[in-house]
Parts: structure tokens; C-alpha cells; sequence
């Protein structure tokens, strides 16, 4: 029994090899389409990418060649072959403004982009793009059965990017370069208002700016340590019982002390 269905598979497999190589060899595109949409729905990506390879340029905008080229896209996405996938959804969507699948290839053409996004350390061009692609797509259909998963989309490459900003803006307090730092993360803070990162921005622009203050030579050190000073207050402003408060009353009685010589 083993050894009959070994057999019954080994043919089968032999088959399905045998009509895509004869699929691919010969001319005939209707028969690449078949063969091609048989290896599509097996779940045989790659094959059926070189024939839909060979039937595109014949098939290129005939609207009997809508499910086709649909499949293709599907082809390159399935297989994570992202930036051919985005290109081949964006295609389809040009082709066929009028094909009920034109709002589902317009999301994932989008969501290409953000498939291919980076981790937030290394360039972000990729996620930029992606969050433009994006909105794109919210903008043209504002009432698409995607909208949640678009925006749920936004958000993550939003979070990559903020993310990003943040460990720029920490870097500079870790390499010691606190003026830099001061105005990187005042910008950040700025820039990204609900962030977070806030409470620990808010720490490391107040560890700057003590460090900067009490490494300050004497006709700086007032005015930098009032702004360090202020740095505290906003830091415990923003929360009170801060996961940095023990490290914050330190620095801040330090400065209460470095302070009193300039009240004599």
C-alpha cells in the first residue's frame, strides 16, 4: 500500500512538472495562463511567476487578462518578492480602475512598501515611502473595508520613525555631546508632542544639561544650571513619580547646592 501511494505521487508530481515544463516551452499563452493559474492555486509561486513572466507582454492591459495579472501580483506577494509585488498591484490598479479587485490591489501595492521597511536603526526612505503610498490609498478611499488595516499600518511605520528620532537625539547625551543633545531633544520633544519616549527624553535632556552645568566653566555655570533646573522641573511636571526620579532628586540636589554659591 506504501508503495502504491509513493508511486501515485511520484506520477502526480511528474505530471505537474512535465505541463509546466511543457507550459513554459511552448507558445501558446493560453495554455501558459492554465498551467500557470493551476500552479498559482497549489501554491507553486515561483513557477507560476516565470509563466505569468512570459504571458504578461501579450496579455498587457486586455480586460480578459484581469484575473491573470491579479494572480501575478498575488504570485510575487505570496513569495514576498516585495518590490516586485508593489509594482505588479500598482500596474493592476492602473490597468483596471474599474475591476472590483482595484481597491484590494491599491492596499497591498501600499502595503508592499511597508513590508519592505527596515529596522528603525538602519534608513527609513523605504518607510517614508510607505507611509505616502498609504495615504495615498486612505485619501482615494476614505470608506475602504482596508481603512482600519491601513491606518493600523501608519501607526507602526509612525512608531518606527518616532522610534528612530529618539535614539538620534539619546545618542548624542551618550556620546557626551550635551549641547547637542539639549537641542536634539528639545526638536525631538517638538516634533513628536504625544510621543512615548517623552518621559525619557525628558531625563536625558535633564542629565545634558546638569552634566553640561556642572562641567561648566564659572561664567556659564549660573545660567546653565538654572536650566538645569528647569529641566528637573518639567521632568517631574510631566510625571511625578518617574522611573528616573531617584536619579533626577540626586541631580536636582546637586544643583540646589552648586547654585547657593552664587546666591552669597
Amino acid at each position: 500500500m506504501k508503495k502504491f501511494l509513493v508511486l501515485i505521487v511520484s506520477i502526480a508530481l511528474f505530471s505537474s512538472c512535465s505541463e509546466y515544463q511543457k507550459a513554459y516551452k511552448k507558445e501558446d499563452v493560453d495554455f501558459k495562463n492554465e498551467v500557470a493559474t493551476k500552479l498559482y492555486n497549489k501554491g507553486k509561486y515561483d513557477k507560476a511567476i516565470r509563466l505569468f513572466e512570459q504571458i504578461a507582454p501579450a496579455y498587457k492591459g486586455k480586460p480578459q487578462a484581469e484575473k491573470t495579472f491579479f494572480m501575478f501580483a498575488q504570485s510575487y506577494y505570496k513569495s514576498k518578492q516585495y518590490y516586485l509585488a508593489g509594482y505588479q498591484f500598482e500596474s493592476f490598479a492602473s490597468s483596471y480602475p474599474k475591476s472590483e479587485k482595484v481597491e484590494e490591489a491599491a492596499f497591498l501595492g501600499a502595503k508592499c512598501y511597508s513590508l519592505l521597511s527596515p529596522r528603525y536603526s538602519l534608513d527609513q526612505s523605504d518607510t517614508d515611502k510607505a507611509m505616502d503610498k498609504l495615504q495615498n490609498f486612505i485619501d482615494t478611499y476614505p470608506t475602504s473595508t482596508y481603512l482600519q488595516d491601513a491606518n493600523g499600518v501608519i501607526k507602526e511605520l509612525k512608531n518606527k520613525l518616532e522610534k528612530k528620532a529618539f535614539e538620534i537625539a539619546k545618542q548624542y547625551n551618550t556620546i557626551s555631546d550635551y549641547k547637542a543633545a539639549l537641542i536634539a531633544l528639545e526638536n525631538f520633544i517638538s516634533d513628536f508632542p504625544g510621543t512615548q519616549y517623552k518621559e525619557e527624553a525628558l531625563y536625558y535632556k535633564l542629565d545634558s544639561a546638569y552634566q553640561l552645568a556642572i562641567n561648566s566653566v564659572p561664567a556659564k555655570m549660573q545660567e546653565r544650571l538654572n536650566n538645569a533646573k528647569t529641566a528637573y522641573n518639567n521632568l517631574i511636571k510631566f510625571k511625578a513619580d518617574s522611573k528616573f526620579k531617584n536619579k533626577a532628586d540626586q541631580m536636582s540636589a546637586r544643583i540646589d547646592q552648586d547654585l547657593q554659591q552664587f546666591s552669597k
